[in-house]
């Protein structure tokens, strides 16, 4: 485990139905020695699918065996699934419906005139107790006390309106707190806990983030589910709501995560002065769109094929070894030794440049490659540890800065890896990005 003094890091885990199997395969890579030797997880927050993986991760902590978030991720998917004969036939009859809905007209069904959806968060009851013992991870939970990593569970308010975030240390923790933030409104009735009543918090905070500063991490790494950009117009009824649902995932994400940059900068500048907040550093690890989100659009995070899931599971293990990578890239750039950072780059990586900084033409010659990163790296181009540093499929960005000739100027640095390696790297403006994959 890492020592007393590593670098404190929390995890928030963005929900979206099915594709937070891919949330599964991130945990249960970062989840090990190759994190946990360097890094002390203090908190991790989730809603919907997030919230559940987000706990199944946090279970493993508490227990202090770490090695069994694999397991139980593992296991709770496969539960999830779709797997016997019967499921299957249910599964495409549902994602049939839903493709159908977009061309012909069919009554809306309230959740509350049907039992399947009272059935279905039985059935999450049950799927979730015969993977967590929560009477006992609850109670080795209030065991440690303060001193164990809080758990963020968001929901929100059915009536009030207000966010809710179930919190560990408050001992809010149980099977009732995670089906309230599972319980998507057009799906399943809302569920009480202590009074109240909650729906899924995709749409308030999902995940939590601003709560997690109480566990006071250097680092929030985010497992963000829903893609920022989108490469085409969206004109057919099913991709626009496709797109309204993924805007609308991530506007409570953004809004915090730019609240706390924006923090961060006031403290750099002097601008603000306090002895309870102290600078913490974004990153974010963005999942590729899965193909079939292209064909089924919304219904695509309701799909429990089980090849389906296990493809997100295998996917997110492999991105966040690229994000590991990249971080460890970081690393050796901000100690300023070219050597490492060098190390990094496959035997024909391409490199570019331009302005505002040296400019340098396409090249694969490691001999330029090493004079133009001493003259960078070595010279004074630092990462602003101020913006968020995003890793989207296997591309990693960073905001950058430097002084040229007595003038502060920044840009973006953004390197490609495969492997770990990086094979293309590029340093410049915003402008340049995204970078040519045929170079």
């Amino acid at each position: 485990m890492a020592p007393d003094d590593a670098p404190r890091i929390a995890i928030a885990c963005q929900g979206g139905g099915s594709h937070t199997a891919f949330t599964a395969g991130v945990l249960a890579r970062w989840l090990t020695p190759e994190v946990l030797d360097h890094y002390n997880v203090v908190g991790l927050s989730g809603t919907s699918g997030g919230a559940i993986c987000a706990l199944l991760g946090w279970s493993a902590l508490i227990e202090d065996k770490p090695e069994l978030a694999k397991e139980r991720l593992d296991a709770f998917w496969a539960a999830n699934s779709a797997g016997s004969p019967p499921e299957k036939i249910i599964n495409e009859m549902l994602l049939a419906a839903f493709r159908a809905s977009h061309y012909i007209s069919a009554p809306a069904i309230s959740p509350y005139s049907t039992p399947t959806s009272n059935w279905s968060l039985e059935h999450l009851r049950s799927m979730l107790e015969q993977t967590l013992d929560f009477p006992a991870v609850t109670a080795r939970a209030a065991e440690v006390g303060a001193d164990a990593p809080l758990l963020l569970l968001g929901a929100v308010d059915v009536l009030s309106g207000s966010f809710k975030a179930f919190n560990s240390h408050d001992g809010e923790i149980s099977p009732d707190a995670v089906l309230a933030s599972a319980a998507i409104p057009n799906l399943f009735r809302s569920v009480p806990v202590d009074g109240h009543l909650y729906w899924d918090g995709l749409f308030s905070q999902n995940p939590p983030v601003g709560d997690l500063l109480y566990a006071h991490p250097d680092e929030i790494w985010v497992i963000q589910i829903n893609p920022t950009e989108r490469v085409t117009e969206p004109t057919s009824v099913m991709e626009i709501e496709d797109r309204r649902n993924e805007l609308g995932g991530n506007l409570s994400l953004y809004q915090e995560l730019n609240f706390i940059e924006q923090i961060d900068k006031l403290i750099e500048r002097g601008a603000l002065r306090t002895d309870t907040y102290r600078p913490v550093t974004i990153r974010i690890l963005e999942m590729n769109r899965p193909p079939s989100s292209e064909r089924l659009g919304y219904a695509s995070k309701l799909n429990r094929d089980p090849s389906f899931l296990r493809s997100l599971i295998e996917q997110g293990d492999d991105q966040a070894g690229e994000f590991l990578a990249a971080l460890r890239f970081e690393q050796a750039w901000d100690a300023g030794d070219v050597d490492a950072v060098l190390g990094f780059f496959a035997d024909d990586a391409v490199m570019r440049a331009a302005e505002p900084f040296r400019a340098l033409a396409t090249t694969r010659d490691r001999a330029i490659q090493r004079e133009f990163l001493t003259r960078s790296v070595g010279a004074g181009v630092s990462i602003d540890h101020n913006r968020k540093q995003i890793v989207k499929r296997t591309h990693a960005k960073w905001r950058v800065r430097a002084m040229i000739a007595d003038r502060r100027v920044e840009g973006m640095a953004v390197a490609d890896f495969s492997g770990g390696q990086v094979i293309r790297f590029a340093l410049g403006t915003v402008d340049m990005f995204p970078l040519d994959p045929e170079e």
